[in-house]
């Protein structure tokens, strides 16, 4: 956690509010050391939340593996009609089906992308046709407005925030296999909020590409996870 964060942490909790516990300020402030990364997933009532079941340990596996951050390594999940997910700086949604949050969910969503939370949206069918990504956007739209989610250049800074991706956003296997759209989605889309990207959107399908035991990325010529702890960077950083 960066000063930044901590006097954050420490003003919210000051002003009585409720986005994070005491216990945790209190932790910080006499100096014990908690995870500077914690992966959250956001269960949510409509659809298949708990898809690519391997994908988080393997993402963590590659941020002990390439950074110096001190990371929790089990997934939570935390459901999104819950308070607590407003305490998840970093959270994870994604899922095949349709997407429509009850009204509290609706709520604590908008909280967290607008409070300065960041949560990447992964569409698993890889197809900006599917039931996913039109229900998805239908509801960014509502809680947001029509614009609110955009294309996000190539050149933003989320791909160089660790690794180098020149062109943007890599490919993924998913994207070709017949199964989405057929086409390689060569942009991402995200929530611009005072300058920041709090909510990155992928109809690439990175879940699956990345759902595997981390002792198989020995096989992989290139190692599909570094564009996750690009992700992960720039998120913690930003």
């Amino acid at each position: 956690m960066n000063r930044a964060a901590f006097l954050r942490t420490v003003g919210t909790a000051v002003a009585g509010a409720t986005l994070t516990p005491l216990a945790e300020v209190r932790a910080l402030a006499l100096g014990r050391r908690r995870p500077d990364f914690r992966f959250t997933r956001l269960q949510y009532r409509s659809g298949d939340w708990d898809v690519d079941e391997r994908m988080p340990s393997n993402l963590l596996h590659s941020l002990i593996e390439y950074t110096t951050v001190p990371v929790d390594t089990r997934e939570r999940v935390v459901a999104l009609d819950d308070p607590a997910v407003l305490e998840a700086p970093f959270a994870y949604l994604a899922g095949h089906r349709l997407v429509q949050f009850s009204p509290r969910e609706r709520s604590h969503f908008v909280a967290l992308v607008e409070r300065g939370g960041f949560v990447f949206v992964d569409d698993c069918n890889h197809d900006i046709d599917g039931l996913f990504a039109k229900s998805f956007e239908a509801q960014m739209a509502e809680l947001f407005g029509p614009d609110a989610l955009r294309k996000l250049p190539n050149d933003h800074e989320l791909y160089r925030a660790f690794f180098e991706f020149a062109d943007g956003p890599p490919p993924t296997s998913m994207e070709l296999n017949g199964w989405g759209d057929d086409l390689v989605h060569d942009y991402l889309k995200a929530i611009v909020v005072d300058g920041r990207v709090n909510l990155l959107y992928s109809n690439k399908d990175y879940g699956c590409e990345w759902d595997y035991d981390f002792r198989n990325k020995r096989f992989y010529a290139n190692d599909n996870t570094r564009f996750g702890v690009n992700v992960v960077m720039y998120a913690m950083t930003r």
